[in-house]
């Protein structure tokens, strides 16, 4: 095995590390940070939103700039600064106090992470092709759930440290200024071509496949429902009045059940495929979502955590495999494309449930509406599978 090849688990624990600090951290800690800058700021739902779409506003250009040929041989590099970006912006949330601030910064941070997903994972999974390793996607997508449960402990210790949201935001930096360290150094090396072709070779169009067309549709519908409760999860917990420190066990909860979720739906993946997969883990995650409006007590937060963690990542991961799968001659293009139908989802969910929020009082109705664009996604992709099998 030469230099080229070697080391897939050092790459796998590299993307794992870039993935919790750009995922994990700096796109979800806006959940549990959010009820404290609602308070403190006197932010509606509908504010919280926009802030929450302007992120995904950003991660939708991102995929659309990622799915052009101009950082073909750059991988490397673009991936690095979209880390060492995403950990300024972490900060700067802290110092900022206008919502047109915040809208700004989010959307530039969404940018920054849609450069480290796609090209981070382009990097990674080459190394895995390459090494016969396929198995260690589970490590990679896992350093979600880790930076979840990480944002999760850091703002349980800082309620019992009687900190303030702000704090929320500069500690979130400080540890993704840790992890850009980290894969600078255990990831020295850029991606990997296939035998037969230089970094200079571009990749053929997308093919005209209506399995493909499908499963990008329903990507798209499952970034619109599962982000209401993975926005709005901590602010539903906030007003059931479960007390602050149950809000970090419900998010740690959600964290824990991410990291072994893509090994574990990948024992189903292997029966039946990743389409068929990723259309039964919608239909889970519906349930969850239902959940956590419709149980009372805490019990509800706590089986929707539990679900969302449980399947969202591995949900996520297994539709961009089916997507790369009916796209093997493109597979830049193939996850550009299914991340940019993606982020349009996930602009369009955190809108129309804030307001939905604003308008009836609760978080009810626009959880109930996630949880039946889930089914719907379920649907389409089970389609999909059904004709390709």
């Amino acid at each position: 095995m030469n230099s080229e090849t070697a080391a897939p688990f050092r790459y796998a624990i590299a993307g794992m590390i870039a993935m919790a600090a750009a995922m994990g951290v700096g796109r979800f800690v806006f959940t549990p940070i959010l009820p404290g800058m609602m308070e403190g700021l006197g932010l509606s739902a509908s504010d919280a939103g926009l802030i929450a779409s302007a992120n995904y506003l950003g991660y939708l250009a991102g995929a659309v700039l990622a799915s052009g040929g101009w950082a073909h041989g750059r991988e490397r590099r673009v991936m690095l600064a979209g880390l060492g970006v995403n950990a300024l912006l972490l900060g700067w949330m802290g110092i900022a106090d206008t919502l047109p601030a915040f809208l700004l910064i989010r959307f530039v941070a969404g940018l920054a992470s849609a450069f480290l997903m796609i090209f981070m994972t382009a990097i990674v999974f080459s190394r895995f092709a390459a090494a016969g390793r396929g198995d260690l996607q589970a490590v990679h997508f896992g350093g979600v759930g880790i930076g979840i449960a990480v944002s999760a402990l850091m703002t349980g210790t800082l309620y019992l440290g009687e900190a303030g949201w702000r704090t929320g935001w500069l500690a979130s930096g400080v540890i993704a200024l840790f992890a850009f360290a980290a894969v600078y150094i255990m990831a020295p090396g850029g991606t990997l071509h296939q035998a037969g072709t230089s970094p200079a070779t571009r990749e053929p169009a997308l093919p005209r496949s209506a399995e493909l067309a499908k499963i990008i549709f329903a990507y798209g519908i499952f970034g619109a429902g599962y982000i209401v409760t993975a926005t709005f999860l901590v602010a539903i917990v906030r007003q059931g009045g479960d007390g602050r420190l149950f809000e970090s066990v419900v998010w740690l909860a959600t964290g824990i059940a991410a990291v072994p979720s893509v090994w574990l739906w990948g024992k189903a993946a292997r029966r039946i495929g990743p389409t068929m997969t990723f259309g039964i883990g919608c239909i889970v995650e519906a349930v969850g979502v239902v959940a956590s409006v419709s149980i009372p007590g805490p019990a509800g937060p706590l089986v929707a955590a539990v679900l969302l963690g449980g399947t969202f990542v591995a949900v996520t991961a297994y539709g961009l495999q089916a997507g790369r799968q009916l796209a093997a001659a493109a597979p830049r293009r193939a996850l550009a494309l299914m991340t940019a139908s993606f982020g349009t989802g996930q602009i369009l969910g955190p809108i129309a449930a804030g307001y939905g929020a604003d308008w009836t009082g609760s978080f009810a109705a626009p959880s109930f509406g996630g949880a039946l664009a889930l089914l719907c996604a379920g649907a389409i992709a089970w389609s999909a599978g059904g004709a390709r099998r």
